[in-house]
């Protein structure tokens, strides 16, 4: 017999960690979680008529893309626009803290520059324009159902930057609003809807050096069904292991669950996977950037498995002080990249040469990868 949702989110409660992070399966009850959590930690006052005590918890699920819905103009098919039910936090980031600029910034990043949204004076609906290759302007376009979610989860992360910059002032008579003074937890579930690799690495990145921002007694709970993700949010905490905890989500044939802890970290043998993956597309000439982002995803679980305090020491090159720095940046080619002109999916001859190089130093070095298993995957 296994346990039931909410005692599951009774555990995640009882932690006292600053992270916890959850992979599971789709279907497997994230979703449910997050609400059972939230019910748990800030239930409804049946008897209270307006319900507006401080929320000690916030999240991210599909019940936030619920406030979110589309006026399609069925009648004359030509003011297609994205309403936003009224509630307090879209109100508060995007109207009261003028954070809009913000969201559309995140979602571009994500995205496109050339996909512009026009939010409405009073913050109620949102419309979208396309930019063309030729500088033609598409006006009240509907955008796809991950550009939506992208959309609505840009919003959200500047909510949660907002609200950081707000608990991180101690003391509580100085901060610019107490409406998150009892805020306990953020429960993130699944930001993850038709990305690339490349953008989804960045996304995971971007998602984990906020949470490390947050200096007060803020808690966040991530889950997610998406593996690379999880291995990055993962590696980002791997120095924090007094901060963070890890954990599979399972489904029994009970119906009930069960959450297994992964002392570890991860419950992949991810990296070595990756490192089929990249021999594969280089004895194809097919390198691509995110490429470099498993190259750097694989020396840091290689390195914390052999007890290296830093993945740089697993690249005998950068012992060569003239050579690198060229493989330092060659190792943060897609990891970090803040600069539109590094946006570009191209790979020069001297970059995929250096890729080639640094991953035969990896087989030279004597590590023992052993892939074999993963050598039948397509």
């Amino acid at each position: 017999m296994g346990q039931t949702l909410t005692d599951i989110a009774q555990q995640l409660r009882d932690s006292d960690k600053k992270v916890q992070l959850l992979y599971a399966f789709n279907g497997v009850g994230k979703t449910r979680l997050s609400r059972e959590f939230k019910d748990m930690v800030s239930p409804k006052d049946p008897d209270s008529e307006t319900n507006d005590k401080k929320a000690k918890v916030i999240y991210y699920n599909a019940f936030t893309e619920d406030l979110f819905y589309w006026d399609n103009d069925l009648k004359e098919d030509t003011e297609r626009k994205l309403k936003i039910q009224n509630n307090t936090y879209t109100q508060w980031v995007l109207k009261e803290q003028g954070k809009d600029q913000s969201a559309i910034s995140h979602f571009q990043r994500y995205t496109s520059d050339k996909l512009s949204p026009q939010f409405s004076p009073d913050f109620s609906e949102v419309t979208f324009t396309i930019t063309s290759g030729d500088d033609e302007t598409k006006e009240n376009v509907k955008i796809s159902k991950g550009e939506e979610s992208n959309f609505i989860w840009s919003i959200f992360y500047s909510l949660i930057e907002q609200i950081i910059d707000v608990l991180n002032v101690a003391e509580p008579s100085d901060r610019e609003t107490d409406q998150f003074d009892d805020l306990e937890y953020i429960f993130i579930d699944d930001p993850v809807s038709s990305l690339d690799d490349n953008h989804l690495i960045e996304l995971a990145v971007n998602t984990a050096t906020l949470i490390k921002s947050s200096k007060s007694e803020l808690k966040f709970i991530i889950t997610t069904h998406n593996p690379i993700f999880y291995n990055v949010i993962f590696n980002e905490f791997n120095y924090l292991r007094k901060v963070r905890r890890t954990y599979c989500l399972e489904k029994l044939e009970d119906g009930t669950n069960k959450l297994v802890d992964q002392p570890n970290g991860s419950p992949f043998s991810y990296h070595l996977y990756l490192f089929s993956v990249l021999k594969k597309s280089i004895s194809k000439g097919d390198i691509q950037k995110y490429h470099f982002s498993f190259l750097r995803n694989i020396l840091e679980k290689t390195s914390t498995f052999l007890g290296f305090n830093r993945w740089e020491e697993l690249i005998p090159a950068i012992s060569d002080e003239a050579r690198a720095p060229y493989v330092k940046r060659i190792l943060h080619y897609s990891n970090h990249s803040k600069q539109s002109g590094e946006e570009v999916s191209f790979v020069s001859n001297d970059d995929k040469n250096m890729l080639k190089f640094l991953v035969k130093e990896i087989e030279s070095a004597n590590y023992k990868f052993n892939n074999a298993s993963f050598e039948s995957r397509p």
